[in-house]
């Protein structure tokens, strides 16, 4: 609305804005089986009709950065409902592309260049060659043996090359390395180094730890490490990056460009997109464009972005379109002299002197001519590096000696209308923006939203291919089981995050060797251990065997030292007295037990002997309160459960099964039952031995389940003290008043949900299951290249167990295949809600387990997949996240090979139709997804390869583990009508954000001594509770995480703070039948001075994502507990922001 707009005309809208919000509410009362429903509704609904307007305070804020103030409301809506406005859409070239890989000539993948040669009349062409040296932390060689070979030297030439000339310029990524070097280094060198970097001859781009990979990473542990490579460059350097620099991780996503926005980044540059995206981008001169989220109407999240033209990021490929004349000016290249590998083209290059100078500058020449034609300034870019390049003084000289000359030349002679010298990214984005302000008259310089004349841009750019039908779908699932691990390694560091920032302001160290300040060596290490594998071929599982074994075995022992520092941490919590050392008892241990870096991790048994007792503690490091059927493993199944108040509890005893073992009985039980943990909190529960139980104790024995067998071979016996029977039935359901499963009996496999309502007729989906498999003569780790359509594994046969109790219901298989059996099981579970009776997160989702073992040549060449076969007519569109951060429209094309139509699934999918029914498949580990036909979901869960893809690995796939994948199935139908269901922006549920964070985040158990029960009765030293929030958060508020910023600080400590409001969509029930969501952004609080029960905040300072840039304006806080400064510190985000804070604690 501009500001000329009436009053009236505004009132009008905002009427028609309240009557329609009030007819929604309506519909979600209804439909959500609210008690009193239709009275509540059409009271609501004339109440609404008379409310017409609403008033909210200004907003000032700077592009970017949070806002805090006083006193004021946020009325923005939940869901995100308008796109973005942009001049292209990756949906749009992917429409008009018709991808016929037609040869170019020299420029394989393009068309033979030309230019006029007036181009430059008005503004000459200015070339900034950027000298770099791409670091991989680990590939072929583990990160300290790239150090030790290659990088330590790299860094040391690049130092002593610019210090000879100033005209000398360089740039630097990986942070990862450069700690490394610092720890050798010697003093002068490290002065020259930040000498060169304050000076502008060297600069550091990105600055992450890594160059993270774009697919498979989750946003918590992309912004984790770039803000430890970030907090490291400002603490040593004291410089701060401005442009990022991403060469080679393997597609693109949206989430890096907005990451990088609100990070205060002014640039971006990427490589890795499809050949033909390029091509089509280059041919409308838009390879340099505005990259904004598809979400953001507002246009306050754009960053000007750079995309390199050609095949690679090596010399052959940067200068200009033809490689076999680019080549020869990689002068490392040189007969008898360099040690590169000689040209392929078979042109050399040749050192320049006075006679050959004038031949190969105007050679040089013509190729940046040409290459500048595919954008709109008159400012080139022109990398000038490869993988490990300027190991020795010898290349380096080699390489800016001979250009050196030729730019001398260029620059002697002006008719030819080029300047052309060294230079960085800044060098080169600044001289560009000055450029369009002089040709616009405008101040793009001052104004870094917008660089004018360029189009702006939403999508991503996955699934890359690099040439023919080659595309990079495979790494989505390459290594699964160290996926998985890295996503344990995040939820777990980000739980020791919480708990030391909590553990620090009760305990107050005097010293490192104080409590829990004798942990943060450990918290930085599993920091940088976690940033270390998000390098692009670290999680993406494209590294040599041994290479791998490196990264598990560092996240390996970053989580044992992790569950050491919470196990310590809940005790001194709990404790009532100080944090004194001889207080400690070491009292708690994990839950789980991690013997070795390639082994699943394996519950420990409770073991009890008569009238004894252990304690259980549960960390729920969510934002919400949680309610789950919570399970843990005993070797005596007579026990009972008691709460916190030790009250008695209604739990479930069932077998343990053996994955897929012949002897499924393992002789192990789990014991299930209900448990209620607070929001950041902790709540002990008490397992007991039923015999001798202290007096005064009401003992409810646990139940046990009763086990329904299928398909029973002589192999299996009924588990002592428990009931089985043999059945026969054909289709199988099981049930938790929410909703039904059906199942075939013969297979085991799914067959259908039926969600039960309240008021209305349930609804039922096909959902039929099958676990398959392609053959892939040529995949590899990088390619997915089947040989064909998927075929069945699954055979009727397979035993099946179905487990029926108060607490939960499952239905267990082992897979007969066609390929053999024993390698594969697969079990889907219901949860049933507490006592109360209350709709849980946990009650309206179906937990799924993959148990996978390729482990043997049968599985050779094979790549297993999950499918999901639906009665939704989605259209073959479906939807998936970019990672956890955000989801995009996919649609499956017939012009592109069936591995193109794969794409990354990092924790979410879902396929919907125009009636409102929509299935979503929630993933705890990142996987590779598509929807071949209308109304499918596949997903692959890992694959055995024996031939490496051509990609320089140089090995096969063939290091597969044993592991487990966990899926949450969600099916929903939308309470309201619904927008079109091929829409470019639809967004999850909020019932569907919320099963994804309890899925990615669970909850943490920790197993007390055992003892005497009457001597835990007694026990009064130690609390059976604890939360950190003082105030709920609304239920569209998401904790992405708070931590220390510096751990080892024992005074003036300084947090970080991150929060994001989700987008969701409110055309579903905003709880999703659940009795748990009260309150939402637009109408709560919150502030931060207050939010933490434990926290004393006295400054709130809004900062970018990284904590680098801070908010001119500060908050003054609290002073002292109870003090009241009623209005201030109040945050307010927009739907999908993240949004960062410093908090200082008194």
């Amino acid at each position: 609305m501009t500001a000329s707009s009436s009053s009236g005309s505004s009132s009008g809208r905002r009427k028609v804005r309240v009557i329609q919000r009030r007819h929604r509410l309506v519909y979600e009362i209804l439909d959500c089986g609210v008690r009193g429903g239709i009275v509540l509704a059409l009271l609501l609904l004339v109440v609404g009709m008379a409310i017409y307007s609403w008033s909210a305070d200004p907003i000032v804020s700077m592009p970017g950065m949070p806002t805090i103030r006083s006193g004021a409301r946020d009325h923005s809506p939940s869901r995100v409902q308008l796109e973005a406005v942009v001049d292209i859409s990756t949906k749009e070239l992917y429409d008009a592309i018709a991808f016929e890989n037609k040869a170019g000539g020299a420029w394989t993948q393009g068309w033979a260049v030309k230019y006029r040669g007036d181009e430059w009349n008005r503004e000459k062409l200015k070339v900034f060659v950027v000298p770099h040296s791409h670091n991989d932390p680990g590939w072929l060689r583990t990160v300290e043996e790239y150090y030790q070979e290659r990088t330590k030297h790299i860094l040391s030439t690049v130092v002593g090359a610019l210090r000879k000339d100033p005209r000398r310029k360089f740039i630097w990524e990986e942070m990862s390395y450069l700690h490394r070097w610092w720890q050798d280094a010697s003093d002068s060198e490290k002065q020259d180094f930040i000498r060169l970097v304050k000076s502008g001859q060297l600069e550091v781009v990105g600055g992450g730890w890594v160059m993270n990979d774009e697919a498979n990473s989750h946003h918590f542990a992309i912004i984790e490490q770039i803000t430890a490579g970030n907090l490291w460059l400002r603490d040593t350097i004291g410089v701060t990056p401005r442009n990022a620099w991403a060469i080679d991780p393997f597609g693109h996503s949206a989430t890096m460009a907005y990451l990088l926005r609100r990070m205060g980044f002014a640039n971006m540059l990427i490589q890795r997109t499809h050949y033909e995206v390029k091509k089509e981008l280059a041919q409308r001169q838009s390879l340099e464009f505005m990259w904004r989220q598809g979400w953001d109407s507002a246009n306050s999240t754009a960053i000007f972005c750079h995309m390199m033209p050609f095949y690679s990021y090596d010399i052959p490929h940067t200068c200009g379109p033809e490689p076999a004349v680019c080549c020869q000016f990689d002068y490392w290249r040189l007969v008898r002299v360099g040690q590169a590998q000689r040209c392929p083209w078979g042109y050399n290059p040749e050192e320049i002197n006075e006679g050959n100078v004038r031949e190969r500058a105007m050679l040089l020449l013509d190729q940046y001519r040409k290459k500048s034609t595919l954008y709109r300034s008159n400012t080139l870019l022109v990398p000038l590096g490869d993988d490990f390049r300027y190991v020795t003084p010898q290349e380096a000289e080699l390489q800016f000696t001979n250009y050196q000359a030729i730019f001398d030349y260029i620059s002697a002679h002006p008719e030819l209308k080029a300047s052309v010298q060294f230079g960085t990214l800044e060098d080169y984005f600044s001289t560009l923006r000055d450029e369009v302000a002089r040709s616009t008259k405008s101040s793009s310089r001052a104004n870094e939203d917008e660089v004018p004349g360029f189009p702006s841009l939403s999508g991503d750019f996955f699934t890359y291919a690099d040439r023919m039908h080659d595309y990079w779908s495979g790494y989505y699932v390459s290594r699964p089981f160290y996926k998985a691990v890295d996503r344990v390694l995040e939820h777990t560091l980000r739980a020791a995050n919480i708990l030391y920032v909590f553990t620090h302001a009760k305990c107050r160290p005097k010293d490192t060797s104080s409590f829990p300040a004798s942990y943060s060596n450990a918290i930085v290490s599993a920091s940088q251990n976690l940033a270390l594998f998000q390098h692009h071929d670290g999680v993406t599982g494209t590294a040599r065997d041994h290479v791998v074994e490196d990264y598990g075995t560092r996240m390996h022992t970053s989580l044992v030292e992790l569950q050491a520092f919470m196990a310590a941490s809940v005790e001194a919590l709990l404790l009532q007295q100080q944090c004194k050392s001889e207080n400690f008892r070491q009292w708690y241990e994990p839950e789980e037990s991690r013997s070795k870096f390639n082994m699943l991790a394996v519950k420990k048994s409770v073991r009890l002997a008569s009238g004894q007792a252990r304690r259980v503690v549960f960390f729920n490091p969510l934002e919400e309160a949680v309610e789950h059927v919570v399970m843990v493993v005993v070797d005596d199944p007579a026990v009972c459960v008691f709460g916190p108040s030790w009250a008695s509890v209604d739990s479930q005893i069932s077998p343990e099964w053996d994955e897929t073992g012949s002897n499924l009985s393992t002789g192990r039980h789990r014991l299930h039952w209900t448990a209620l943990v607070p929001a950041l909190g902790l709540a002990t529960f008490f397992v007991s031995s039923a015999e001798g139980v202290a007096d005064g104790s009401s003992c409810k024995r646990a139940v046990p389940a009763r086990i329904r067998v299928f398909n029973s071979d002589d192999k299996f016996s009924c588990p002592n003290g428990y009931s089985c029977s043999l059945e026969t039935v054909e289709t199988l359901e099981i049930t938790n008043g929410f909703q039904t499963l059906g199942f075939d009996s013969t297979t085991g496999m799914l067959r259908s949900i039926q969600i039960s309502k309240a008021a209305s007729p349930s609804t039922l989906v096909a959902v039929e299951e099958d676990v398959a498999y392609y053959s892939s003569a040529g995949s590899g780790a990088y390619l997915f290249l089947p040989d064909g359509e998927a075929k069945s594994l699954v055979q009727a046969g397979g035993l099946v167990l179905v487990t029926e109790g108060r607490a939960m219901q499952e239905v267990h298989v082992v897979l007969k295949t066609s390929i053999g059996g024993g390698e594969l099981s697969r079990s889907a579970r219901l949860y049933h809600s507490g006592a109360t009776g209350r709709k849980s997160v946990q009650a309206l989702s179906v937990e799924i387990n993959y148990h996978v073992a390729l482990l043997d040549h049968r599985f050779n060449n094979k790549e297993i997949i999950a499918r999901f076969k639906t009665g939704i007519d989605s259209g073959r569109v479906f939807h998936s996240d970019l990672n956890g951060f955000q989801t995009i429209r996919r649609e499956t094309y017939d012009k592109i090979p069936l591995q193109g139509n794969y794409y990354p699934m990092p924790s979410l999918a879902f396929v919907q139709d125009s009636r409102g029914k929509r299935f979503s498949v929630h993933s705890r580990q990142a996987l590779g997804v598509a929807s071949l036909q209308t109304g499918w979901l596949e997903v692959m869960l890992d694959r055995r390869l024996t031939q490496d893809d051509g990609r320089g690995l140089g090995q096969g796939v063939m290091d597969n583990r044993p592991l487990n994948i966990v899926f949450q199935l969600l099916l929903e139908e939308n309470v309201t009508s619904s927008a079109s269901f091929h829409q470019k922006l639809s967004v999850p549920s909020l019932l569907s954000h919320r099963v994804g964070a309890q899925l990615n985040y669970p909850m943490h158990a920790f197993l007390g001594k055992i003892v005497e029960s009457s001597v835990v009765i007694q026990e009064t030293s130690m609390d059976t509770q604890w939360s950190s929030l003082a105030s709920a958060f609304p239920c569209d508020l998401h904790l992405v995480g708070i931590k220390a910023l510096r751990p080892s600080q024992l005074e003036d400590v300084e947090y970080g703070l991150l929060l994001q409001r989700r987008g969701w969509d409110e055309s579903y029930c905003r709880k999703g039948g659940t009795d748990s969501c009260s309150t939402l952004a637009t109408s709560a609080k919150v502030d931060l001075h207050s939010t933490f029960s434990n926290l004393v905040v006295s400054k709130v300072t809004p900062s970018s994502l990284n904590f680098l840039h801070d908010h001119a304006e500060t908050l003054p806080g609290r002073k002292g507990a109870g003090a009241s400064a009623a209005g201030i510190g109040i945050v307010e985000m927009s739907p999908m922001e993240i949004q960062a804070y410093k908090l200082m604690v008194e």
